[in-house]
């Protein structure tokens, strides 16, 4: 029998963990002369209080849903993939390949053959470290955040040396044709008669985004290979006695992962920087594993996560810019959030679990 219902581990144990790391927040902004309240009132204004700051929180959150599926994939199947970053950087590889080298005359096809070549080279990044766990025991955290570094330095010298323009001292691809450039969101809006996030780089991805929240929910919970991977997370040992290959889940999972985590790429090399850029995951591939935990590993939750990933990043954007208060505290927030709901999760979750259990006898 559970300890305490579904949507109190759901919903409020994150929420608590949340207060908590807000609460903590306030604390060292008071600490450095600073008032919360004015630090609060601004994040909300600069990323919720108007459409140019909703279309930055919905970009930077796209980015955030693609990496932390791509980690809650991995979660179910029990394995850890905080390759997320060399991964996405990976999928920019492969959409720079395909918008560069084929004839696309509009973004309609120009779209699904990035996202072909963005999840192919993700998945293949993360292919190498899916055989060393499955086949050799090589832990998977080892060898993706090694592949991270790896991806890194590749991506360096094949900027500088394969794909730069001829003359350009910029390390960066040759700039994507017209035609295969994604529809930003203010586009969109202004052809439907209204103006909305003007000057944004939020575009059409994001819906791409919320389509794969849906088909990972239906694969992980619906699916016959969701059933494995989850089956398989939970207890290794009853699922070899029911016949499922750990090999074969263990590389699919992680096929799955690196290719989602590679998707990020349409938004940010596609849609927004529309090249291939030096540092264009800019760290999105880390935040992902928070989004992932936050979210309790589950689409919606993933989805909510990334949503409050991305304002913090817009707002503390605007923190640094409005106020006297560092851009790096926004780094302390983010921290804090990661710490309540991941390390310090129990922290919370047994005092709750403890609280139902008493009004669980009470009742009885």
């Amino acid at each position: 029998m559970n300890k305490m219902p579904k949507w109190a581990d759901v919903i409020l144990t994150p929420l608590i963990s949340l207060v908590l790391a807000m609460a903590i927040s306030a604390l060292v902004i008071l600490a450095i002369g600073e008032s919360p309240v004015e630090a609060l009132t601004t994040m909300i204004d600069g990323a919720l209080g108007s459409s140019y700051g909703w279309g930055f929180t919905l970009y930077y959150a796209t980015n955030f849903i693609f990496t932390g599926l791509a980690v809650m994939v991995a979660y179910h199947a029990s394995l850890f993939n905080i390759g997320g970053e060399g991964q996405a950087a990976m999928g920019g590889l492969g959409v720079a390949l395909v918008l560069l080298s084929l004839p696309l005359p509009h973004w309609a096809l120009a779209l699904p053959a990035a996202m072909i070549g963005a999840a192919l080279f993700g998945a293949a990044w993360a292919l190498i470290p899916a055989l060393l766990q499955a086949k050799r025991g090589s832990h998977i955290v080892i060898t993706t955040i090694m592949f991270n570094f790896i991806a890194a330095a590749a991506l360096n010298y094949i900027l500088v040396n394969l794909m730069r323009p001829v003359g350009s001292m910029d390390p960066a691809s040759a700039r994507f044709p017209n035609e295969t450039h994604l529809p930003k969101l203010s586009d969109m809006a202004l052809s439907l008669g209204f103006e909305w996030g003007k000057n944004t780089p939020v575009n059409i991805s994001f819906f791409v985004a919320v389509l794969a929240c849906a088909l990972v929910w239906l694969l992980i919970w619906r699916g016959r290979l969701g059933f494995e991977i989850r089956a398989f997370g939970k207890s290794e040992p009853a699922a070899l006695y029911a016949g499922i290959n750990p090999v074969r889940i263990t590389v699919t999972a992680m096929l799955i992962s690196g290719g989602l985590a590679g998707l990020m790429a349409i938004n940010n090399v596609m849609g927004e920087a529309e090249r291939l850029v030096l540092n264009a995951v800019e760290g999105a591939g880390f935040i992902g594993i928070a989004v992932a935990l936050m979210g309790r590993n589950h689409p919606l939750g993933v989805f909510l996560a990334a949503l409050l990933f991305g304002f913090l990043y817009q707002g503390g954007g605007e923190l640094a810019l409005w106020t006297s208060i560092p851009r790096e505290l926004i780094i302390v927030i983010q921290a804090l959030v990661i710490l309540f709901t991941g390390a310090l999760d129990n922290m919370v979750r047994m005092p709750l679990e403890r609280m139902f259990l008493a009004m669980r006898k009470r009742g009885a």
